[in-house]
């Protein structure tokens, strides 16, 4: 039997803990609770969870710091993190996954897409045995199979979702892809994504990728398309 993916959630909010790891338990995963932002962060120090589901507000460290440090941990940095908003603010949501988040939920949420946000996550974050593949653009070079991104060899941190998005602007080069189209590609179990997600990843893929070269084309009205003449696999 296929052991138990591990969540660690760090919610000070009781009802909302108890409400998320009862569907936890119903989606088949094991779910641990910390209520502050310091215990949290020991507990994945500790646990080395398959994934954590983050609260902004919390007592002792907020969330921002504690995703901050996980992500510049090199142990935990791949660590995918979903990160809860008390609303719908764009500057939270901008901040959070720059500081490398792979998605985030606004409260009040549905349990239901949180958890196709998960499965989401989860499977994009599997690993694979066979040998690498790799696609080079200008300093930079994309590793298919292991989720990195490397610019002249060094390591660019990227979240699951802009590798996802990247990766398949570069597999249709020079093809103009919709936000519908990019959003079924990396959220294909939630449909209650709305196509200005795919505005913000593409926001911080850019700052990443630098103003060298306008790797990512804006098509105005239709979407994004990948425009180096020079990327090879």
């Amino acid at each position: 039997m296929a052991q138990k993916k591990r969540i660690l959630l760090i919610e000070d909010e009781e009802d909302i803990a108890a409400l998320i790891k009862l569907h936890a338990e119903f989606n088949g995963y094991k779910l641990h609770v910390e209520v502050d932002g310091l215990n949290g962060y020991r507990a994945i120090e500790r646990e080395k969870p398959d994934l954590v589901i983050l609260d902004v507000m919390l007592p002792g460290q907020n969330g921002f710091d504690v995703c901050r440090k996980v992500k510049n941990s090199a142990e935990l940095k791949n660590t995918p993190i979903v990160m809860l908003t008390a609303k719908d603010d764009e500057l939270d949501i901008v901040l959070g996954l720059e500081l490398g988040a792979d998605d985030y939920i606004s409260k009040p949420f549905s349990p239901k897409v949180l958890f196709s946000k998960i499965k989401a996550i989860l499977r994009r974050g599997k690993d694979h045995d066979k040998s690498p593949k790799l696609v080079h653009f200008g300093e930079f070079q994309l590793d298919i199979d292991r989720y990195v991104l490397k610019k002249n060899n060094k390591n660019v941190t990227i979240t699951l979702s802009e590798f996802g998005i990247l990766k398949r602007l570069i597999a249709n080069k020079g093809k103009v892809l919709t936000r519908n189209q990019l959003l079924d590609d990396i959220h294909n179990d939630d449909a209650f994504i709305v196509d200005r997600n795919i505005d913000v990843h593409i926001a911080a893929l850019r700052r990443k990728l630098g103003p060298k070269f306008p790797w990512i084309e804006t098509v105005r009205g239709v979407g994004y398309r990948f425009v180096d003449d020079l990327a090879e696999a």
